[in-house]
């Protein structure tokens, strides 16, 4: 539980300058929250920002970092922030009314590393796309190495396992959101709230990420994560069904494929070690139809399907 005298968050927003940066201040600047917050500005465009009426506030810093990327000016705005919890916002995307105080009753009743509420995306011209509302709780390591994706626009972060784990990766430039997610994942929990937190500029126009080389990061990035230690026993605690068994052993098989292809031979043969291992612990589970879908199929995001059938699209 956080006491009310406590700097309650402190969100950091990396920007390259898009003009859409007084809204994003401005959505955090107006919430309405019993508890302090702080704003950190990270300008990473290589230039001075313009003007504006929010850099006279003196809950805001403005830091420069000189055109090195995301993760680097996100981790430079976090070493600077004084918050127990951390929110990291992008420059296109805005807080909505209450989203603070909404975490704020969260966290009185949740010590889980990672609060996170539901977000709306829109396009870029602010047409209302689809909502994300991913209902993960408690140990959802194996989701989230599957493919679930929860927004740091629309999240908080213990900033203490922050720092723990290393912060954001400044060798992985797109992914870096669903790295951190997955490491903190591996050690805490997350803890969800119903309300829609964020508005989330959604869509490959406009952006800042290198979409050819997400995959490629993506992969890497897992890889990682897999020589980890206790990764193994975190993903069978998080499987709670048949299908998050084959899950499972879907990711060795895959990740055994990858390694295969670049002649890593000790991993490919340590990773189809532990396919196998998974697939004699599942027991029962092997003869259910869905363990097999899972090791057969490619991951299908539940907060993605959900929100294209709430918004009647055809998945």
């Amino acid at each position: 539980m956080i006491r009310a005298n406590y700097l309650f968050s402190s969100t950091i927003i990396a920007t390259v300058g898009r003009p859409t940066l007084t809204r994003a201040v401005e959505s955090v600047l107006n919430q309405k929250l019993a508890a302090t917050v702080e704003v950190i500005v990270v300008n990473d465009s290589g230039r001075p920002l313009p003007p504006a009426a929010w850099q006279q506030s003196d809950r805001v810093q403005l830091i420069d970092t000189n055109g090195r990327e995301r993760s680097v000016a996100r981790n430079t705005g976090a070493a600077v922030a004084r918050g127990h919890y951390l929110h990291f916002l992008d420059d296109d995307d805005w807080l909505m009314p209450g989203a603070l105080q909404c975490f704020w009753t969260l966290a009185q009743v949740s010590d889980a590393a990672w609060l996170y509420g539901s977000s709306q995306l829109v396009d870029r011209q602010g047409v209302p796309l689809i909502q994300l509302h991913h209902e993960l709780n408690g140990n959802c390591f194996l989701q989230t190495l599957a493919g679930e994706w929860v927004p740091l626009q629309a999240s908080l972060i213990n900033a203490r396992t922050f720092f723990d784990i290393g912060g954001f990766n400044p060798l992985i430039t797109g992914p870096e959101d669903i790295d951190l997610l997955r490491r903190i994942a591996l050690r805490s929990s997350l803890a969800g709230t119903p309300a829609i937190i964020a508005g989330i500029s959604w869509g490959e126009a406009g952006s800042t990420t290198d979409y050819g080389r997400h995959p490629e990061y993506s992969r890497w990035a897992r890889e990682q994560i897999l020589n980890m230690p206790c990764v193994f026993e975190r993903m069978r605690a998080s499987a709670s069904s048949s299908y998050w068994h084959g899950r499972i052993v879907r990711a060795y098989l895959t990740s055994t494929v990858w390694n295969l292809r670049r002649r890593r031979l000790a991993a490919s043969c340590s990773r189809l070690t532990a396919a196998l291992v998974a697939l004699l612990l599942a027991g029962s589970h092997i003869l259910s139809p869905d363990f097999w879908y899972a090791v057969t199929h490619p991951y299908r995001s539940e907060s993605f399907l959900r929100g294209l059938r709430q918004a009647g699209v055809t998945a």
